[in-house]
């Protein structure tokens, strides 16, 4: 069974190699690495923990130049882990070190430093559609009892109520009176169910959707 002092005498070896003087618990730091610039800082745990988050960052009051350092994690969920707390990490300019268990190997995934995000232009085009296309807050103090309430669902029910009022219609119909100017296209698509073709263009409502429309009643706001 690994112990977290396990982690210690590769991690010490890797610093060492560098031209750097080890020692282990010194103050409250776990491991401690001079002859740069400013001392390096190493927190050790056998996994990622807020604790250990908590840790580095308070050391970051002592010198910039701090990681964290874990087991190498294993498994499915492990290179998912590894990519979230890397970045994780970035952001709070810490480092990053795992020790594989098998033969001690070290890996640096994240070196100190200050972080600068680079912001996405698309993720935020994709928030402010978004948010122009929601109408109302139907999701106001968290998600519906079937989930979140989307724009693209608001629209679906809006042809959805329309079909279950007007029956059978032609999509470009259902377009000009609903508001929903990709009618015929999500309709189409029918990604939930809800629609089916009668002949071309023109779409009926499913007992799926007439089911749709009663569970998401309310999700759009009241005209």
């Amino acid at each position: 069974m690994q112990r977290e002092s396990d982690l210690y005498p590769p991690l010490k070896a890797y610093f060492v190699a560098r031209g750097l003087a080890v020692k282990g618990e010194i103050g409250a730091a776990d491991l401690v690495a001079m002859g740069g610039a400013v001392p390096v800082i190493v927190e050790m745990k056998l996994k990622f923990s807020l604790t250990l988050y908590h840790q580095g960052i308070e050391r970051l009051k002592i010198t910039p130049q701090v990681y964290l350092a874990v087991l190498r994690p294993e498994g499915a969920a492990a290179t998912r882990m590894l990519k979230d707390n890397t970045a994780l990490c970035r952001r709070l300019s810490l480092g990053l070190m795992t020790v594989r268990s098998r033969d001690g190997f070290v890996e640096v995934l994240a070196e100190p430093g200050p972080y600068h995000p680079r912001a996405s232009k698309p993720r935020r085009r994709r928030i402010e559609a978004e948010f122009e296309r929601r109408q109302g807050d139907p999701n106001a103090g968290g998600a519906t009892r079937h989930g979140i309430v989307t724009g693209y669902r608001q629209d679906a029910l809006r042809c959805a109520a329309y079909l279950a009022e007007y029956g059978p219609s032609k999509g470009a119909a259902v377009a000009k009176d609903t508001g929903v100017p990709v009618a015929t296209r999500l309709m189409a698509d029918n990604h939930y169910g809800w629609f089916k073709r009668v002949e071309k263009g023109v779409y009926f409502l499913t007992e799926e959707g007439r089911k749709g429309l009663v569970d998401w009643d309310g999700a759009l706001p009241e005209v």
